[in-house]
């Protein structure tokens, strides 16, 4: 990245090659570190942030020779930056599936976010460009809930990020999830087929609900296990929407244990008897091929919590 021109504090960066098919609100995390995305996304919005001199949007992907203005906006020094505590630190490099020249995968804790912002002072990115301070790249490939545990998926060159966005467009990388839910879920039911549209309440929480303004999403859904009260199922998402799985089993009437966006009174109630505090969402697989580390075929087992929740439940019938 090249500084063509500095102006009054606006800076106008080149974009390389190496950059090329980034999303440009990605970029400027990168390029603003400690900068609030919500100030970020908002300089994008109102202009100030523009590419080749005109207005783009957030998720405009980046080509070699754009010209990007970025304003002076406040950033943290140094010693203002957070420092992830030593224990979480510690709990990030044991949950460590793999890592090459070009990948890391780590298996995310229930309960951190997959960055900051909101309030948060950081989340697992920000924890992780901490604990890799010789890493000149890392950059998430996609993201998870804040309450979903499991595997994530992060990228270590930019030529990296872009093929591995372009393998889940293409639906090329299998993504499996264990999902417990209250009640007994229907062999009939394989597929949930129903679009999501998102929606900010006025306290300003995100919540997702089945519309016909929705986008399109599909969910496969199979039965592992059945036990008295509950179902565990693997949720396989054929495409990405936010809060999918745990909106398609709330539309098929089998809310996910744990969920308190998305269940009821009863659902809650039994989570409470089982011992379950936290939501019973654990993304447990990942099967995709990129250049450079092969194929792969990645696996983390639910941690001790979920499967406390389930010897609650006895053996299964």
């Amino acid at each position: 990245m090249e500084k063509a021109a500095e102006t009054h504090g606006v800076r106008h960066l080149t974009v390389h090659e190496d950059d090329s098919g980034q999303r440009l609100d990605n970029f400027l995390l990168r390029e603003l570190k400690g900068v609030p995305r919500a100030r970020l996304y908002r300089a994008v919005r109102k202009g100030e942030v523009r590419v080749n001199k005109g207005r783009v949007r957030a998720d405009y992907r980046l080509v070699a020779g754009d010209i990007v203005r970025i304003p002076p906006l406040r950033q943290p020094a140094p010693g203002d930056v957070p420092a992830v505590p030593a224990r979480l630190a510690k709990d990030l490099e044991r949950r460590v599936v793999h890592e090459d020249d070009d990948i890391l995968v780590i298996d995310k804790p229930s309960g951190l976010a997959v960055h900051g912002g909101s309030g948060l002072s950081y989340g697992l990115i920000e924890a992780l460009r901490q604990l890799r301070p010789e890493a000149r790249y890392l950059e998430l490939v996609h993201r998870l809930d804040r309450d979903t545990s499991g595997l994530v998926l992060l990228a270590k060159r930019a030529a990296t990020l872009r093929e591995l966005h372009r393998l889940l467009r293409e639906k090329h990388v299998d993504k499996r999830y264990l999902a417990l839910v209250a009640g007994s879920w229907p062999k009939s039911t394989r597929v949930v087929d129903a679009p999501l549209e998102k929606n900010i309440l006025l306290s300003g929480e995100r919540m997702v609900r089945i519309s016909g303004e929705g986008k399109r999403a599909v969910t496969e859904f199979s039965v592992l296990s059945r036990y008295d009260g509950a179902t565990l199922l693997e949720a396989r998402p054929i495409t990405g929407r936010t809060h999918q799985i745990r909106v398609h089993a709330q539309h098929a009437g089998f809310p996910l244990l744990g969920d308190e966006k998305y269940s009821d009174q009863r659902t809650e109630q039994f989570a409470r008897e089982i011992g379950l505090k936290r939501l019973f969402l654990h993304a447990s697989a990942l099967q995709f091929t990129v250049p450079g580390s092969g194929a792969m075929n990645l696996a983390a087992p639910p941690g001790p919590d979920l499967e406390a929740a389930l010897a609650a439940l006895g053996e299964p019938r």
